[in-house]
């Protein structure tokens, strides 16, 4: 009685000194992420079923791992953009160089799919994927455990990197992927904040939380509606909008995600409807390939990546009562015959006519067969995983 009693003085008193006491956000939905399969995996691992149980097990190193990591930000650049303000994301085309016909190599060439060392200089880009990262990991966590020092950890990233004065990051990509002699930034800067679509989904695994608070998710879509109206307002984002390959599956994929996570469901709809239908007959073939996406000197990483996409945008479509998963035009192209295009070459029956110039792992396309094998049964997924058994499947997965 006489602790209940205390709660309510101390709650009074902090009201009239003006200070409110934090409120725990209402429990956000997810966007991308399947609650009852997350709900799933969560029953099996209480009951202690081994998989789950070594899975969850993996999470949590890596949890523990990202408690200890330094602050995420971008305003410790070296380097200036052109506002003078180091709010301002900045990276520099990875597979841009000097052109060594000129003194000064200016302006840089095109060498596709290999990188120069020289855009690792620019570090937003890793400070941004990192942040993505921790910030999913320690979500997944605290789904599994409720230990709230992971939803704690993630709160102080989020608001160093999102909303602090001091270290906020401005919501655009006005110089992203830039090119010296070319260019202070263009369009493509937007595939670079591609994975930020795990932040929402994030926000929901951490229901509960008293360190995710309302003011904090508040801040958030602040910062993401701002960003969505830029992507879909700003010269740059309407030209990545435009755009005909991988760029514009993100495109979609992010300004849909961040339109449903700030309530603007009529946006999010306008792009499916007007925008992304459109793009299956630009992108892929009657037989399912990818010509845009094979013509690169990264053939099967793209091709991998840009179906990743696809699975994202699907997904999304969910949420609008829109069957994209099934979605065919006349001709019979779709995501399914483009999804099955990888069957024979996961069951080694096939190899790409070219390969990349550059080795990839097979772990993107195990995730894209993984997402993508509950809604077309004739994937073979069980004999595609039995060949690669070391492949974890997990339903947080994006």
């Amino acid at each position: 009685m006489r602790a209940e009693r205390f709660r309510w003085l101390l709650a009074a008193l902090l009201l009239g000194w003006g200070i409110a006491p934090a409120q725990s956000a209402a429990p956000a939905p997810f966007i991308l992420l399947d609650a009852g399969k997350m709900a799933a995996y969560k029953a099996a691992y209480i009951k202690g079923q081994p998989v789950e149980v070594a899975q969850v097990k993996a999470v949590l190193r890596a949890a523990d791992k990202a408690l200890r990591q330094r602050a995420y930000f971008i305003t410790g650049k070296s380097q200036v953009p052109p506002t003078g303000d180091k709010h301002d994301y900045m990276s520099q085309a990875p597979y841009s160089w000097p052109d060594p016909t000129r003194p000064d190599g200016l302006p840089y060439i095109n060498k596709d799919g290999l990188r120069n060392p020289e855009a690792a200089a620019f570090t937003d880009e890793d400070n941004l994927k990192d942040l993505f990262r921790d910030v999913k990991t320690l979500g997944v966590a605290y789904y599994f455990t409720g230990n709230e020092q992971y939803a704690a950890c993630a709160a102080k990233q989020l608001r160093g990197f999102f909303l602090e004065p001091a270290t906020r990051m401005n919501p655009h990509l006005n110089f992203a992927q830039a090119i010296p002699g070319v260019s202070t930034g263009r369009c493509y800067g937007m595939i670079e904040s591609r994975d930020m679509v795990e932040i929402p989904d994030a926000l929901a695994l951490f229901s509960g939380s008293k360190s995710i608070d309302a003011r904090l998710v508040g801040g958030l879509k602040d910062w993401f509606r701002q960003f969505t109206t830029w992507a879909t307002t700003s010269k740059l984002g309407l030209e990545e909008g435009r755009t005909r390959n991988n760029h514009s599956t993100f495109y979609d994929a992010q300004v849909i995600d961040f339109a449903l996570f700030t309530g603007d469901e009529t946006l999010a709809r306008k792009v499916l409807e007007t925008m992304t239908l459109a793009r299956l007959a630009v992108q892929l073939a009657p037989d399912g390939s990818q010509p845009l996406e094979l013509a690169r000197t990264r053939p099967w990483n793209y091709v991998t990546m840009n179906m990743l996409g696809w699975v994202r945008v699907a997904r999304l479509a969910e949420k609008l009562k829109v069957d994209l998963w099934n979605y065919t035009l006349p001709d019979g192209r779709g995501l399914h015959p483009a999804i099955a295009w990888f069957k024979p070459y996961l069951l080694r029956q096939k190899q790409m006519d070219r390969p990349d110039v550059v080795p990839v792992s097979n772990h993107a396309v195990l995730t894209l067969y993984h997402l993508a094998s509950p809604h077309y049964a004739d994937l073979e997924a069980e004999k595609v995983f039995a060949l690669n058994p070391d492949f974890a499947r997990v339903p947080w997965a994006l």
